[in-house]
């Protein structure tokens, strides 16, 4: 084996830098995942528990280590339990992004050797038209664009509608004396799939004092699922997006377009 170097007596090869940096990089997912949330707080917490038991063991205090060695065994299954929801969104992203790139290419190639139109089009205008004169009208809104498994998971939740995309369903949905107005809309496969859904609050601290209950419960749904939001705020009309347990407020037109068809790319 070649060696690259040498640190004090521990020879350094090329496998080893990689090793490093795969494990570098795998941290920084595990922060940028769990970054703002209470898990980042716990895995904190365990980390810190971590590398005690090290300097334990470095030490040679073995009775502490012992005890810290057998409530590390034992914590493995609550950590899985803990973090579930992390590790659930983790693999349901894993699996979306390669289903998605096969089934894209296919839609692609489909549209351009057949000549086909593109359903995706009509869909696009009628949500961004929505999008836009909510904001005009500072009507609250909160519109999920959900992807396979989430849309069960969501639209269970509240009233089925399996309806047409259209910008007049969308404004009469969330008008204020409408009954679903204070739920969230899923959209799925094309279709209005549910109002009225209840979606799971964040419990970030991330958000800003500013943000209401439609911003925590669209990062909510993004810190669970794959699914992606649309919010209208009430009180500035502003446009928001999250993704990924990421917050990305007032959007400018341009950037509501990019976002828009970015969704309809991953249909």
């Amino acid at each position: 084996m070649i060696y690259l170097f040498e640190i004090g007596f521990i020879p350094v090869t090329f496998w080893d830098i990689l090793d490093i940096l795969i494990v570098g990089y795998l941290i920084y997912i595990i922060y940028r995942t769990l970054k703002g949330s209470i898990a980042f707080n716990i895995f904190i917490g365990v980390a810190t528990l971590l590398l005690v038991y090290w300097l334990l063991r470095l030490l040679q205090m073995e009775m502490v280590s012992s005890l810290l060695n057998q409530i590390a065994s034992l914590g493995v299954i609550g950590i899985i339990v803990i973090f579930q929801p992390e590790i659930r969104r983790f693999l349901l992203i894993l699996g979306n992004r390669t289903l998605k790139s096969r089934t894209n290419i296919v839609g692609r190639w489909l549209i351009k050797n057949l000549n086909l139109t593109d359903p995706s089009t009509t869909e696009f205008k009628q949500i961004k038209s929505a999008l836009l004169q909510m904001s005009k009208e500072k009507t609250g809104a909160l519109v999920v664009m959900a992807q396979n498994l989430d849309r069960e998971i969501i639209s269970d939740t509240g009233t089925t509608l399996n309806a047409n995309i259209s910008h007049a369903l969308l404004l009469s949905i969330f008008n204020k004396f409408s009954p679903l107005h204070d739920g969230a809309v899923v959209i799925g496969q094309g279709k209005i799939m549910a109002a009225g859904c209840v979606l799971p609050l964040s419990d970030s601290n991330s958000l800003p004092s500013t943000a209401g209950l439609r911003h925590r419960a669209a990062l909510g749904i993004s810190e669970k699922t794959t699914a992606s939001t649309f919010i209208v705020s009430e009180e500035t009309g502003a446009i928001s997006y999250s993704f990924d347990g990421k917050m990305e407020f007032a959007l400018s037109e341009a950037r509501l377009n990019e976002l828009l068809h970015e969704q309809f790319e991953q249909e």
